[in-house]
């Protein structure tokens, strides 16, 4: 790939931005005196968390294979997408681009910082068509390309992702929030390759702890300083960085629920042959389906009496709602809601 300058799609300001620190974080005591920090000295939580996500970052690195100065932490993916966009868009000047249909709070944080949403269309099987993402930058040229793959709320993920890297020249966001559930390659075996790649993943899904709210950035060492520089202080909370830990030291359970996900997935596609009021069953690499009714509107509203929460995507894709896998239990009262 050419020579690429991150600097030069950096926001000025942003450059100029000197990062809060943590004198804590930045230094090692053996039996510190805290008396610098105005907290209470009583509570089992009376301390600030790691600002700087130390322990984290470690295990991710060795799980990942990935340095730990190349990750970043932060209060959810969406908290990411922000910062990203807050990095490298300029105000009431740059834009974005993001696939249409795709994950709605891209376009929520870029209207926040005033910058224009360019949408790429998918095809009928919401797969982009090259010469139609290679038209929209020549003529707009978006600063920041949000490619979620696996897409949300498709299920299915993005075929050649190298090519984008190699056509666009900003910053490219490969959102893998799904990606444990697929058997397609992650975007991080591309970072070493490609310095305006930032892959983003996540706790919320494959590793049960939407609660804890916690998301990871995947990008080269020039981007995660700039992330640190613009996020807030001790942005990922004490209890929700335990909650990260302990689910890191216990793999062989996060696999276990992995596979048992997958089981459930099987189950449901041969459960969804038998509904009739079922026309198209997309293919998924998620945990969860898109899926056409004959009539969704009138489904989901009888799904919903019987307290069976889906997510309705209809009208905007025509008919179809989204239902992401629950345990066996879960699942027999959507099928035996939907038979009935």
């Amino acid at each position: 790939m050419k020579q690429f300058n991150i600097r030069s799609l950096v926001r000025k300001n942003i450059l100029e931005l000197k990062p809060y620190t943590s004198f804590r974080d930045q230094n090692e005591f053996d039996n510190p005196v805290l008396l610098d920090a105005n907290e209470s000295p009583f509570g089992e939580y009376n301390r600030y968390p790691d600002s700087t996500h130390k322990e984290i970052r470690q295990k991710l690195s060795q799980l990942k294979n990935i340095s730990a100065e190349q990750i970043a932490l932060g209060n959810g993916s969406d908290e990411l997408i922000d910062l990203i966009i807050r990095i490298f868009c300029e105000p009431k000047e740059d834009s974005i681009m993001m696939m249409d249909p795709s994950f709605a709070m891209y376009a929520f944080y870029a209207s926040i910082n005033e910058n224009k949403v360019i949408k790429l269309p998918l095809n009928e099987d919401f797969e982009i068509e090259k010469q139609e993402f290679l038209s929209i930058i020549n003529k707009v040229q978006p600063k920041v390309f949000f490619l979620c793959s696996p897409n949300n709320p498709t299920g299915n993920s993005t075929e050649d992702i190298e090519f984008f890297l190699q056509n666009f020249s900003g910053i490219v966001v490969a959102d893998e929030a799904y990606i444990e559930f697929s058997n397609k390659k992650s975007s991080l075996e591309l970072l070493e390759k490609y310095p305006n790649l930032i892959v983003l993943q996540t706790f919320s899904k494959a590793w049960g702890i939407a609660g804890a709210r916690v998301g990871i950035a995947y990008a080269s060492k020039e981007i995660i300083q700039l992330m640190y520089t613009v996020k807030a202080p001790y942005n990922v909370n004490a209890l929700s960085q335990q909650f990260v830990l302990k689910s890191l030291e216990n793999l062989d359970q996060f696999r276990q629920n992995l596979d048992n996900i997958n089981a459930e997935k099987e189950w449901l596609i041969d459960e969804f042959k038998a509904i009739e009021s079922i026309t198209k069953i997309y293919p998924t690499d998620a945990n969860f389906f898109l899926i056409e009714f004959n009539d969704a509107e009138n489904i989901y509203n009888k799904l919903l009496d019987k307290e069976v929460l889906t997510s309705k995507r209809t009208p905007y894709i025509p008919n179809c709602l989204r239902i992401n896998i629950g345990n066996r239990e879960e699942n027999i009262q959507l099928i035996q809601a939907l038979k009935n």
